[in-house]
């Protein structure tokens, strides 16, 4: 087979370069705790919403009925914190969305591994009017 060459028009200095990865560094950022009822997943991002690290109670090993406990979420908080140390972060906002159990020991978790928090944010949705709920369910 042909080795393939770049054609005579494009010099071999102008070839595409691969770019190195620089360390992103965030004195602040955002953490995201998504505490559904059946998992909870731990997102810290930076001020522009670019992902630094991110930790689920599944991707921690839990499975089944024990990702919705509450120690799976302060277990995927603290690891979410470990793999976002590089970015030498020390003030959090932290954004809280959904009813899980996991909501308080995920607080728990981050404030452990030693953020100090900016604000506290309920972003849960409530409806207010909107659509006819679904029947109650009847057991």
């Amino acid at each position: 087979m042909p080795e393939k060459s770049l054609p005579p028009e494009v010099d071999a200095s102008e070839a595409p370069v691969a770019r190195k990865k620089s360390k992103r560094s965030a004195p602040h950022a955002r953490v995201c705790v998504q505490a559904g009822l059946n998992n909870t997943i731990v997102t810290i991002t930076d001020d522009k919403g670019d992902t630094l690290a991110w930790a689920s109670a599944g991707s921690c090993g839990f499975k089944g009925s024990r990702k919705s406990t509450p120690y799976a979420a302060k277990v995927a908080a603290e690891k979410a914190v470990e793999k976002a140390q590089f970015a030498g972060i020390q003030k959090v906002s932290v954004f809280v969305d959904g009813i899980g159990p996991g909501r308080e020991q995920a607080l728990r978790g981050l404030q452990s591994a030693g953020f100090d928090f900016d604000r506290i944010v309920d972003t849960t949705p409530i409806p207010h009017g909107g659509c006819r709920p679904k029947r109650r369910r009847r057991i």
